[in-house]
C-alpha cells in the first residue's frame, strides 16, 4: 500500500528539481502568511464580502490587475531563467525539458493571463466610467469572466508543482502537443487552463460591446465617444470573433489526445497544419486585441499631457477599425514556408504591409498633437513617449519579416522573437503601465509618487533596447529560437551576454515600481487625490472624486460635446454651469457568490480532465450546471436601492462639502 502510495506520488507531484523545491516551499509560505493575516485581523468576512462575491466593476478591474502583476512576475521570472541559461555557452542550470517548459509558461503566461487580465482591469476601472454609465451591462458575467479567468490561470500554474508542466511551445504545435510525443497531463493543463479562462475571456468582450452600445450616456454619439472606449470597442469586436476559432481548436486537439480524434495527426487523415492555420487564426488577431487599447491609452495620456484635442480623432477611430478587420487577413505569415504557393503568401504579404498604413496614421496623430503642446512629464506621459521609437523599430521588422522571399531566411530565428518582444513590450506593457499610472488615483484615491517611478522607468526603457536590440543581431547572425543552449564557436556570446544584462536591468524597474506602489501606500494621505482630476482631464471619469463612489456618477451625466469634462471646465471658468438634475434613488446590483462558486466547479472538472478523473470532471460539471439553474431559476432578487438621501451625504462627505 506505501509503495503504491509513493509511486504515485512520485508521478504526481514535481519532483528532482531545487527549483521546484523553493517553489513548494514559497508556495505553503505564502499561503500560510496569508491565513494567518486574514484570521489574526478577521478579515474573512471583509474578503468574502467586499471581494470574492462582488460584482463592482471597479473592484472586479481591481481584482484583474493584482492578478496580472502576480504573473507578470511569475512571466518575468521565468525570462530570467532563460536569460541566465543563455547567457554563455553550454551552461547548465536548465537541462532542455525544464527549458522547454519553461520557454512554454512564459509566453502562455505572459500574453492570456498577464497581457489579457491587464488589459481587461483597465477596460474594467475606465470604460463604465468614460462613457457615464454605472455599471457595466451584465455585472454578474463579468464577475464570472473575472473568476473563469483566475481559475484557469491557476489551473495552468498548478502545473509547476502537480504532473508537470507543458512543453511544446506557447501554441502548443501538433504532433509535438499530440500524447505520442507528450504523454504527460503538461498539454492537458495548457488546453484546460486556456480553455476556462477563454470562455472568461469571450464573455467579457461580448459585456463590454453591449455595454458601450447600450449604455452611453444622453448625448454620448458615437463621434463624441472616448478614444479608449473606442480602442476597447475594436477590440472587443476582434475578441468575439477570433476567441472561439481558439476554443474550438483547443477542443479538437483534446479530443486527438483524450479520445484518439486524430484531427491533427497524420495518421487517419488529419494534418498538422490545419491546426497551426486555426491557431493563428486566433492568434496573429490575438496580438491586435491587446495593443489596440493600448493605443486607446496613448492617444488619452498624450492628449491631455499635452493640453491639447486629439489630433485626427475621426482618423483614429477608422484606422483602429481598419486594424481590426485587417488583423484577420494577416495569420499565413507567420509561416510562409509551408509551401501554400507564390500567390498565397504574397496576398498574406501585401494583406500584412497594409496594415501598417493606419499605424503610421496614429503615430502621426500623437506627434502632430504634441507639437506646440504644453507637455508635462508625468510618467504616464513618459511611457507613452517612449513607446513610440520603440513601436517604430517593431513596425519596420514587421514590415521586414512580411516580405515572403525575406521571411524565409528570418523564420524561427531570434530576428522573429527580438520583433515579436519589441511589439509587445513597447506596444503593449508600456501602454498599459502607462494607462496603470494615469487610472490609478481613480481606482485607489492617490497618485503614486513620481521619483521611483521615474527611476523605474529609465531601468524598464534602457533595459529594453539592451536585452532585444542584441537579439535581431543574433538573429541574423544565425540564432534560432527554442535553443537551450549553443557552443563557443558559433561566436553569440557576447550578444546573448549583454542581451542578460538589458533583462535584469528591466527586472530592477519592475522592483521600482514595487517600491513605488509601497511607498504611495505609506504616504497615502500626502498623496491623496482631493481634487478627482489630478491630471487636468478630458472626459467623464475625471468629473467624480477619487476613488470612484459605488454608484459612479451622482445623476447620469448629460453629454454636450467631446471631451465633455474638458468642455465643461472651460464653461464653469467662464462662469457657465449647466443645471444639475435632482439626485434620485440609485439602481445597483446586489453581489453574488454563483459566479465564485461556479468557477471553482469549472476548476474542479478541468483538473479531473486533467488527469482522465471522472470522478473529479463528473462532480465539476455536475456543479456548474446546478449554479446555472441556480442563477436562471432561484436568482431573483439580484437588485436593491441606494437612498437618494445616502447619495447626497455620500456626494457630501467625499467633496468635502460636509
Amino acid at each position: 500500500m506505501l509503495d503504491k502510495i509513493k509511486e504515485f506520488a512520485s508521478t504526481f507531484f514535481v519532483t528532482g528539481d531545487p527549483m521546484i523545491y523553493g517553489a513548494d516551499v514559497s508556495i505553503a509560505l505564502a499561503t500560510i502568511g496569508i491565513v494567518f493575516v486574514l484570521t489574526y485581523f478577521k478579515k474573512w468576512g471583509w474578503l468574502w464580502k467586499n471581494w470574492l462575491t462582488t460584482v463592482d466593476h471597479k473592484k472586479v478591474g481591481i481584482m484583474y490587475i493584482l492578478a496580472a502583476i502576480l504573473m507578470l512576475f511569475r512571466g518575468g521570472v521565468d525570462a530570467l531563467l532563460m536569460r541566465v541559461q543563455l547567457a554563455t555557452p553550454d551552461v547548465t542550470l536548465l537541462h532542455p525539458e525544464h527549458y522547454n517548459q519553461i520557454f512554454t509558461t512564459h509566453g502562455t503566461i505572459m500574453i492570456l493571463f498577464m497581457a489579457m487580465p491587464l488589459m481587461f482591469g483597465l477596460f474594467n476601472i475606465a470604460v463604465p466610467l468614460q462613457i457615464g454609465a454605472r455599471d457595466v451591462a451584465f455585472p454578474f458575467l463579468n464577475a464570472l469572466s473575472f473568476w473563469l479567468f483566475f481559475m484557469g490561470a491557476m489551473l495552468f500554474n498548478l502545473s509547476f508543482v502537480i504532473g508537470g508542466s507543458p512543453d511544446a511551445g506557447w501554441l502548443s504545435y501538433p504532433p509535438l502537443s499530440e500524447l505520442q510525443f507528450s504523454p504527460g497531463v503538461g498539454q492537458n493543463f495548457y488546453i484546460w487552463g486556456i480553455q476556462i479562462s477563454g470562455i472568461g475571456s469571450l464573455a467579457t468582450g461580448i459585456n463590454f460591446i453591449v455595454t458601450i452600445i447600450k449604455m452611453r450616456a444622453p448625448g454620448m454619439t458615437w463621434m463624441k465617444m472616448p478614444v479608449f472606449t473606442w480602442s476597447v470597442f475594436s477590440s472587443c469586436v476582434i475578441i468575439i470573433f477570433a476567441f472561439p476559432i481558439l476554443t474550438v481548436t483547443l477542443a479538437l486537439l483534446f479530443l486527438d489526445r483524450f479520445g484518439g480524434g486524430h484531427f491533427f495527426t497524420l495518421d487517419f487523415g488529419g494534418n498538422p497544419m490545419m491546426y497551426i492555420n486555426l491557431i493563428w487564426m486566433w492568434g496573429h488577431p490575438e496580438v491586435y486585441i491587446v495593443v489596440l487599447p493600448a493605443f486607446g491609452i496613448y492617444s488619452e495620456v498624450i492628449s491631455v499631457f499635452s493640453k491639447k484635442k486629439l489630433f485626427g480623432y475621426k482618423s483614429m477611430v477608422y484606422a483602429m477599425f481598419m486594424i481590426a478587420i485587417l488583423s484577420f487577413f494577416t495569420w499565413a505569415h507567420h509561416f510562409f514556408t509551408m509551401g501554400s504557393g507564390a500567390d498565397v503568401n504574397a496576398f498574406f504579404a501585401i494583406s500584412t504591409m497594409v496594415i501598417a498604413i493606419p499605424t503610421g496614421v496614429k503615430v502621426f496623430n500623437w506627434l502632430f498633437t504634441m507639437y506646440r503642446g504644453k507637455i508635462t512629464f508625468k510618467t504616464p506621459m513618459m511611457w507613452s513617449i517612449a513607446f513610440i521609437p520603440n513601436f517604430l523599430i517593431a513596425g519596420l521588422t514587421g514590415v521586414m519579416l512580411s516580405v515572403a522571399p525575406a521571411d524565409f531566411q528570418f523564420h524561427n530565428s531570434y530576428f522573429l522573437i527580438a520583433h515579436f518582444h519589441s511589439a509587445l513590450i513597447g506596444g503593449v506593457v508600456f501602454g498599459y503601465l502607462a494607462g496603470l499610472y494615469y487610472w490609478w488615483p481613480k481606482m485607489f484615491g492617490f497618485t503614486l509618487p513620481e521619483t521611483p517611478g521615474k527611476w523605474a522607468f529609465w531601468f524598464w526603457n534602457i533595459g529594453f533596447y539592451v536585452c532585444f536590440i542584441p537579439q535581431y543581431s543574433l538573429g541574423l547572425m544565425g540564432m534560432t529560437r527554442r535553443l537551450s543552449t549553443y557552443g563557443w564557436d558559433t561566436g553569440w556570446q557576447p550578444l546573448n551576454l549583454v542581451s542578460t544584462v538589458g533583462a535584469f536591468l528591466m527586472g530592477i524597474g519592475f522592483l521600482f515600481q514595487v517600491l513605488q506602489i509601497l511607498l504611495g501606500i505609506k504616504n497615502y494621505r500626502k498623496l491623496k487625490d482631493t481634487t478627482g482630476d489630478p491630471w487636468g482631464g478630458h472626459t467623464l471619469e475625471w468629473s467624480i472624486p477619487s476613488p470612484a463612489p459605488e454608484y459612479n456618477f451622482a445623476t447620469i451625466p448629460q453629454v454636450e460635446e467631446r471631451d465633455d469634462w474638458w468642455a465643461e471646465k472651460d464653461k464653469r471658468a467662464k462662469g457657465i454651469f449647466r443645471k444639475q438634475p435632482p439626485i434620485e434613488a440609485i439602481h445597483m446590483p446586489k453581489n453574488s457568490a454563483i459566479p465564485f462558486i461556479m468557477s471553482v466547479f469549472f476548476f474542479i472538472a478541468g483538473f479531473g480532465f486533467v488527469f482522465g478523473w471522472s470522478f473529479f470532471y463528473i462532480p465539476g460539471l455536475i456543479g456548474v450546471a446546478i449554479c446555472m439553474i441556480c442563477r436562471s431559476f432561484f436568482s431573483y432578487d439580484g437588485d436593491y436601492y441606494i437612498p437618494a438621501d445616502e447619495v447626497k451625504r455620500t456626494e457630501a462627505a467625499i467633496r468635502g462639502s460636509v
